[in-house]
């Protein structure tokens, strides 16, 4: 019964760390994002964090048998997982000064 939890994610965390490779090896970040995108390289790092993070997730939860290994596991996932996202965030641009189209 573990399988339709594993593989879903595992694919997800596959196609995360493959954008993050194009993100650091070529600058290359996914068409819906690469306008708010300011530094690709950084952006590309934070997404092999969350793609580890994601992976690390998985293994600690299923494959250890203590209760205690896998709550700290899990949450030190969680907690890569929130570091990836955070530096995500980071490499985006930021607002500036907007000209107009501003309610008063």
């Amino acid at each position: 019964m573990k399988l339709y939890v594993v593989i879903p994610v595992v694919l997800m965390a596959l196609l995360f760390a493959a954008s993050g490779v194009a993100g650091i090896t070529r600058g290359w970040v996914l068409s819906t994002n690469r306008r708010p995108v300011h530094h690709p390289r950084l952006y590309g790092w934070a997404q092999l964090v969350a793609a580890f993070a994601l992976c690390s997730q998985q293994v600690f939860f299923w494959v250890p048998s203590d209760p205690d290994t896998r709550q700290w596991g899990a949450l030190s996932g969680s907690a890569l997982l929130l570091t990836g996202l955070i530096v995500m965030m980071v490499s985006y641009r930021t607002g500036g000064n907007r000209q107009g189209g501003g309610t008063p």
